[in-house]
């Protein structure tokens, strides 16, 4: 059976076990096999995922594997904080907007209250909170991995379980919002 090497990097970590976070090793497939069914059959959603490197070389979700190959998977850079590097701008490129969908309705209220936008209805039915999420560019908060590892969702945190405190904190801290970079 083929192998090859696979290395997460900083919160993709936190969907794999733990013998596999912050380390590389090695995951067996057979035939002909993206890197985007190989990294989502190691549970990691594809959403999350900003650059893959294979064998130090950028590839897209389509890249097919080889007997041998070595890849470096890194998160979305949403949270690379460079303020102390260089300060061009007062006011940040992105803004920081999120769409919830029903499996995360008791944070909502508080990451309103900390002024963030954030677009909630329960009665959205997943397309359409996928296509919101999209047309808008907004983060998609959910517990749903399923919906995560959809292949339509561009930008998404998954929300683990922990009190709704740890919850609020972990998209904080995951985006590195704590200056205040909103919309």
């Amino acid at each position: 059976m083929a192998k090859a090497t696979f290395r997460f990097y900083e919160e993709l970590n936190d969907f794999l076990p733990k013998d596999r976070r912050k380390n590389d090793f090695e995951a067996e497939f057979k035939g002909k096999r993206s890197v985007k069914d190989m990294v989502a059959a190691l549970g990691v959603p594809h959403a999350d995922i900003d650059l893959i490197l294979a064998n130090g070389r950028s590839v897209g979700f389509g890249y097919i594997l080889r007997d041998g190959d070595r890849f470096s998977v890194y998160p979305v850079f949403e949270c690379l904080n460079i303020k102390c590097i260089a300060r061009l701008r007062e006011v940040p490129l992105r803004k920081t907007r999120f769409i919830a969908d029903k499996t995360v309705n008791a944070i909502v209220k508080y990451i309103r209250h900390l002024g963030f936008d954030v677009y909630w209805d329960p009665a959205l039915p997943e397309r359409e909170i996928i296509e919101i999420s999209k047309r808008e560019k907004r983060i998609l908060l959910t517990k749903n991995r399923k919906l995560l590892n959809s292949g339509d969702v561009d930008r998404g945190i998954f929300i683990g379980l922990g009190t709704v405190t740890r919850q609020v904190y972990k998209i904080i801290d995951h985006l590195d919002l704590r200056d205040g970079q909103r919309a």
